[in-house]
């Protein structure tokens, strides 16, 4: 069984896994995916993202679907801790009346996570629902490979969507997929839940 993060010993560690600044030495970036059609994407990247914020880590978080304008709980607490959540969708892309619009929304969005992979300011990078831009063909997957190989070393991108193409999952160094096994709204129609879901 892989070892857990954390030290169950409470033992600080060793000064030569320190930096200056109390961050932890990343000693190799790993790309992560979580796929698959069960909830808790997106709330699994932001578990990631708070712990390592927690950590002094530099963390920065794009997100594909979820509108410019979105203030949902992960949006509140972004902003009194000063995180970084960039939103830049329009809302459910597969239910979009325009899809030239949500394309060029998604290929700009595409264009600054790029950017920001490649200069190398966070040690954390999500990409909250970016498979579904692979998956419709608004992004080539091999571009988005190109870019992750040509990362800096030491940082982690995680990316977050169902239908994540094979290319990628094969690349990637961890791979979860969510299984749906009851779902609130379909066995009693229960709507998503504030504070739980968004």
């Amino acid at each position: 069984m892989p070892p857990d993060d954390d030290r169950v010993d409470g033992s600080a560690p060793d000064e030569g896994e320190q930096q200056a600044d109390g961050r932890r030495r990343v000693k190799h970036g790993l790309v992560v995916v979580k796929t698959g059609e069960g909830k808790g994407k997106t709330t699994a990247a932001l578990g990631v993202l708070f712990r390592a914020w927690g950590r002094d880590f530099r963390v920065r978080m794009f997100q594909f679907i979820k509108h410019s304008t979105a203030r949902f709980g992960e949006h509140r607490a972004a902003k009194k801790l000063d995180i970084r959540i960039e939103a830049m969708g329009d809302g459910f892309t597969w239910l979009s009346k325009d899809t030239d619009r949500t394309t060029a929304l998604a290929v700009a969005q595409w264009e600054r996570c790029r950017e920001a992979i490649l200069e190398g300011g966070e040690d954390i990078i999500i990409l909250d629902e970016f498979t579904y831009a692979m998956h419709y063909g608004w992004v080539p997957v091999e571009e988005v490979l190109d870019a992750l190989r040509r990362r800096p070393e030491g940082m982690h991108v995680i990316i977050t969507g169902r239908y994540a193409p094979e290319e990628l999952v094969e690349f990637a160094d961890l791979v979860t997929e969510m299984k749906l096994v009851k779902h609130p709204y379909q066995e009693q129609g229960i709507r998503a839940q504030p504070g739980l879901e968004y």
